[in-house]
């Protein structure tokens, strides 16, 4: 296995753990050190992805058949690394009204 082959699958290896841990953030954040340390792991992976696909494309690898795939995984790796570190616990996103807000308040109207 060439040095090639190494970065394809650490390539691949990462991303995928980190994905993994993306979708399970619920799951790991159950306290507040838990999901701090949960958001550097993935952000830290997310980084080490980004160098070893900027260097898979410099060493002149493929994924998937596409040696231009690369760079823009690596950007995107990038984003959901800074993306990661975003703190949003608690904090209304979309500005929708909570559910349990508004039963609370038909309740206490009654």
């Amino acid at each position: 296995m060439g040095y090639v082959e190494i970065l394809e699958s650490l390539a691949l290896g990462l991303c995928g753990i980190a994905t993994i841990l993306w979708m399970s953030i619920g799951t790991l954040s159950r306290t507040r050190r838990s999901e701090i340390l949960a958001q550097r792991v993935i952000a830290g992976l997310c980084l080490i992805s980004a160098v070893t696909l900027f260097a898979l494309h410099g060493s002149g690898g493929e994924l998937w058949g596409s040696r231009n795939i690369a760079r823009p995984f690596a950007v995107i790796a990038v984003i959901v690394a800074l993306a990661s570190m975003m703190n949003i616990k608690g904090k209304d996103v979309q500005g929708e009204a909570n559910p349990h807000k508004i039963m609370k308040a038909r309740k206490e109207e009654e």
